[in-house]
């Protein structure tokens, strides 16, 4: 998601700034994002000059403080509230006053992460689809403190990053995964009851309900632990069974069978 995020804004003509924990990954994001922007060369997608230029707007540190000069920081680290909380306070001291910090959660409270700073009124929830290259549709999420001021700047940066914005306030899975989650949960209920296979019920949903993807090949690219993160949150919010992580999806997890990025999951790549 981060590699996605900065070659998005690296193609609007903004100046983006990767952060990572170590000089490894942070080379390893860097080629990455050379790697995406290559096979567009190679598609004609794209001319070499335009890569070129993508690439000198896209630059990375692992230093926090680097960021002082950022207008906006979105964070897409492990979808684990104390971690990005730990990492919103040092952020909150990085980064100069009246920035605007967000975070690319797909679920968590976008408030339990603004507390953790001392500009709640400039945190907002600022959340791309994967692969955000891709995905044309971006959630703006207020919180409870999000100044109006805050959600405009936002929403028009999502405009100038060539996305759709859509507003939603501050509840547990927002509006795509609150409703997204137990439909794919309940796929994976109806394979292990026997119902049908991974492979039909994936075709059926794709024929039958024109969905370019199938429930399972969907998870496999979301990560099955990001989305045992998401059922587990809305599960804990609302305690409504269709929320209530399917069996073989924790099995998975803990095997870690995680899908694309581990090459298996519920089906092998």
């Amino acid at each position: 998601m981060g590699a996605g995020l900065a070659e998005v804004i690296a193609r609007a003509d903004k100046q983006a700034i990767v952060l990572s924990r170590s000089q490894q990954s942070l080379d390893q994001m860097m080629k990455l994002i050379q790697g995406g922007l290559t096979k567009q060369v190679t598609k004609e997608k794209i001319s070499e000059s335009e890569k070129n230029d993508i690439l000198t707007r896209i630059s990375g540190t692992t230093t926090i403080e680097d960021l002082h000069e950022c207008d906006l920081v979105i964070e897409s680290v492990l979808e684990d509230l104390e971690t990005k909380r730990d990492l919103f306070g040092r952020l909150d001291k990085a980064v100069k006053p009246g920035a605007i910090i967000a975070t690319n959660t797909s679920t968590l409270s976008v408030l339990q992460l603004a507390l953790a700073t001392t500009r709640p009124e400039s945190v907002c929830g600022i959340h791309f689809f994967n692969p955000a290259t891709l995905m044309t549709l971006v959630e703006v999420i207020r919180a409870e403190a999000t100044s109006d001021e805050t959600i405009t700047r936002a929403t028009q940066f999502v405009r100038d990053c060539g996305k759709d914005p859509v507003q939603v306030l501050d509840r547990v899975g927002f509006i795509v995964n609150a409703l997204l989650f137990p439909y794919l949960n309940n796929a994976i209920k109806m394979h292990e009851a026997g119902t049908a296979s991974k492979e039909d019920i994936d075709t059926a949903m794709k024929g039958g309900c024109n969905f370019p993807m199938g429930p399972f090949s969907l998870l496999d690219l979301v990560g099955l632990d990001t989305s045992l993160a998401i059922l587990n949150a809305l599960y804990d919010e609302f305690k409504d069974p269709n929320y209530c992580p399917a069996v073989s999806l924790k099995q998975l997890v803990a095997e870690g069978k995680l899908g694309r990025k581990t090459k298996q999951g519920f089906f092998t790549y």
